[in-house]
């Protein structure tokens, strides 16, 4: 009887709760002739080129690209392989790791329950997550036993410094202090794609026990913070991040291929992570991560940080939704309040890119950014993924581009800038 009624409390609370109809209605991506979305078809040619020299001259397997404006789409091609050894062709449809880009869709996540009236930003997580009530900041290290010692912060980790990487907590095994590294490393700290049977919950609980980089709210480190966020949502929702997604965010934008751990029927689809050796790709070994987590394993690990894998046209329509100001399809996820106040500068000068200031779920091109060329007009926003994934849509030209490719290690690649700077150029109204 108890489980009955938190079952039918929970659905009662998402009925309550649940994204709701807009007065606006914007209608899902279709396809478009370029010239009828203002851009130029023979311009647009110019990145078959590109692509085409970079698979050629071995700089990257493969890659699947998407252009849309107003939209539409107007570009939508695969080049080169899925999986070299095999022979398998990219598809457009294929499914890619997207890692990172897994952070704007949780940050997502946190402002909906946000717009709720659950929470506020500079509350701190330990008002929600007990576990993080006593932040320590790493004072000394011993690199030949990796004890250490550590100071109490001055001040305690809020859910605004989540989101914008200025807690203090640091990324393990890639994080840019070694020392951090091995600290992560003996507490048993996952960074990203497990097959172990591990849940969020007891990977956050083990992070709240570690020390900081420095006090909150002092510097921008990239972090397992949108991790410790996943697992915020949960106890916010009373649901399981993968769950809360599904329902709230990937139902309404239709965004079908995109999932922690894949269905079986789309096992196929997943483009094999490969790295170059000897000028031949090879698929990519398990090293600290494992590259068939989406496809095997305990499948328990909902990891908010880096957790997705994703279509090119499902994450399209993701970042349409924050071109048209939180709504798509007449179903509106955020206000337009929330969207413009999330593209603000959060953090002032924290953020290392000169050309760029960091908002609530995504870098953010500024006035010098822009006139620096090739990365779209102020208020162009943008992210990629740890496998060599990238995106940015910007506000000012409602252009989305999208790249996804699936490498890891050195390779030449410099597909990333080319992409996003002929799009650009293929603007024609």
């Amino acid at each position: 009887m108890r489980t009955l009624i938190a079952l039918l409390f929970m659905l009662s609370s998402m009925t309550m709760y649940a994204q709701t109809e807009s007065v606006q209605y914007s209608p899902p991506l279709g396809e478009s002739d370029p010239a009828e979305a203002g851009m130029s078809a023979e311009r647009l040619s110019r990145i078959d080129d590109m692509l085409h020299h970079a698979v050629n001259s071995i700089q990257i397997p493969g890659a699947v690209a998407l252009v849309a404006r107003n939209g539409k789409i107007v570009y939508h091609k695969a080049f080169g392989m899925a999986d070299n050894r095999a022979g398998r062709e990219l598809k457009t449809d294929d499914i890619f790791r997207i890692a990172s880009q897994t952070k704007a869709i949780t940050a997502t996540a946190v402002m909906m329950l946000w717009e709720e009236g659950k929470f506020r930003l500079d509350d701190p997580i330990s008002r929600y997550l007990p576990d993080f009530g006593d932040p320590e900041v790493l004072d000394t290290f011993n690199a030949e036993d990796t004890t250490y010692t550590t100071i109490p912060a001055e001040n305690h980790i809020t859910i605004r410094h989540l989101l914008t990487h200025t807690s203090g907590i640091g990324y393990g095994v890639i994080d840019g202090d070694e020392r951090f590294r091995m600290i992560y490393e003996k507490a048993g700290i996952v960074d990203l794609y497990t097959t172990d049977d591990v849940t969020i919950e007891e990977n956050v609980k083990k992070l709240a026990g570690l020390p900081l980089h420095h006090n909150p709210g002092e510097a921008f480190t990239y972090s397992e913070g949108l991790d410790v966020l996943g697992y915020f949502v949960e106890v916010m929702s009373g649901m399981p991040l993968d769950e809360f997604f599904r329902i709230r965010i990937f139902d309404p934008l239709e965004m079908h291929d995109t999932w922690f751990y894949l269905p079986e029927s789309k096992h196929h689809r997943l483009v094999t992570l490969q790295h170059k050796e000897n000028d031949e790709w090879q698929s990519y070994p398990v090293t600290f991560y494992d590259p068939e987590f989406p496809r095997k394993g305990a499948m328990r690990f909902f990891s908010g940080g880096a957790g997705l894998s994703s279509t090119v046209k499902d994450y399209a329509a993701f970042l349409q939704m924050y071109l048209n100001g939180g709504e798509l399809n007449g179903t509106r996820l955020l206000s337009r309040t929330t969207v413009n106040f999330m593209m603000q500068n959060q953090i002032g000068d924290l953020f290392a890119d000169p050309g760029r200031y960091y908002g609530l779920a995504f870098g953010v091109v500024n006035q010098k950014g822009e006139s620096q060329g090739g990365r779209g007009s102020a208020g162009t926003f943008d992210w990629g993924g740890y496998f060599n994934t990238q995106y940015f849509a910007d506000s000012q030209e409602q252009v989305i581009g999208i790249l996804f490719k699936q490498t890891r290690g050195t390779t030449g690649d410099e597909t990333a800038w080319k992409f996003r700077q002929l799009v650009g150029q293929a603007i024609d109204d």
